[in-house]
């Protein structure tokens, strides 16, 4: 089965459109699917492997849809060869938290939040590559959009990013800064409104 990296990922966005149907950005006013396309676009300007690119599409659909993992999985194998169906699904399930609140009640925000990042540190340069660009996406609609949410998700991310650094060398500079750049941002705002 050989096809064309653009129709899989065609199929690839479809599923994902469909996995996260009705659900809209928590920080922007728009479909849930914008977030994975731009998550998408920016790894493609780093890596152009199918794999990736696909894992970028689908990173959220095991953590925040009722599409299970044999479901994704059966659907990865009838739209790529097995290598990257199975390349794919493990790089989503890599980026899916472990640490979520269902599953640790007993902890806290920062201590789900620092477990993951431990995590995190120890998953595939590809994967940690993927999530630079999610943490782009995020920090950058965060800021504008949820000020009170902002200095936590930033210093969040700074502490993910710190331990996060076998991925794409230039992506993660990229992503370094631009949490940088909304650190700068969201007190350059808080100053204003307290004057």
């Amino acid at each position: 089965m050989t096809v064309d990296k653009d129709d899989i990922l065609a199929q690839v966005r479809a599923f994902a459109e469909k996995a996260h149907q009705g659900q809209m950005r928590k920080y922007a006013d728009e479909p849930y699917i914008a977030h994975l396309d731009r998550v998408m676009a920016v790894v493609r300007e780093y890596a152009q492997d199918v794999a990736m690119l696909s894992a970028a599409l689908l990173h959220d659909t095991l953590e925040d849809t009722h599409v299970t993992e044999e479901e994704l999985r059966a659907f990865l194998e009838k739209v790529m060869e097995p290598s990257q169906a199975a390349r794919t699904f493990d790089l989503v399930v890599a980026l899916t938290d472990v640490f979520i609140k269902e599953d640790y009640p007993l902890l806290n925000r920062r201590a789900r939040r620092t477990r993951e990042a431990e995590r995190l540190s120890d998953v595939t340069p590809d994967a940690q590559t993927i999530k630079y660009s999610d943490v782009i996406d995020n920090a950058t609609d965060i800021v504008k959009h949820d000020t009170d949410f902002a200095l936590v998700y930033l210093r969040e991310s700074k502490q993910l990013l710190q331990g996060m650094t076998r991925g794409n060398p230039l992506l993660y500079e990229r992503a370094v800064r631009t949490v940088d750049e909304c650190l700068r941002e969201f007190w350059e705002k808080a100053n204003i409104r307290a004057l």
